[in-house]
């Protein structure tokens, strides 16, 4: 009885910790460059057309939250070009994500998207927020990956 007791014990805390991934997805034409911030710029990710980046999702313990900085532009988050942000954090067992945009509309014309399996999707058919707003938000199943995609092609 002690063994299976432990056995679900053991099973009941991996399944409390574990996480998927924020992935960047590029299925464009361009390369994209990537960086995660939080109270810190973490160091800048290519990713050529075809790849694409993850990072294990988590928490910072000054913001809370993640914001991963996409470009269109080599150092574009620091020489004022158009950001795309897409946002992300942790509560209780869900994972909130989010997508906006600062100083313009790096992807415009492309169409992008942000999904979290069997959950809601943020989608931008033209690159662009069709309804106008800030940024859209959304919730889903923390254990499964928050893909953001740009370009044509399956997720």
């Amino acid at each position: 009885m002690q063994y299976f007791t432990l056995a679900a014990l053991t099973t009941l805390i991996a399944s409390a910790a574990a996480v998927g991934k924020a992935v960047v997805k590029n299925n464009s034409q361009d390369t994209i460059y990537v960086w995660s911030v939080g109270a810190e710029i973490s160091e800048k990710q290519t990713v050529e057309p075809g790849k694409s980046w993850s990072e294990k999702l988590h928490t910072d313990p000054t913001t809370g939250g993640i914001a991963i900085k996409i470009t269109t532009k080599d150092d574009g988050i620091f020489n004022g070009a158009p950001q795309q942000i897409f946002a992300y954090n942790l509560v209780d067992d869900a994972v909130w994500y989010d997508l906006s945009t600062v100083d313009g509309n790096p992807f415009e014309g492309q169409h992008i998207t942000v999904t979290n399996r069997r959950h809601e999707t943020i989608d931008w058919p033209q690159g662009t927020n069709p309804g106008g707003e800030f940024s859209q938000i959304k919730a889903g199943d923390r254990e499964k990956n928050v893909v953001f995609l740009v370009g044509a092609g399956e997720s």
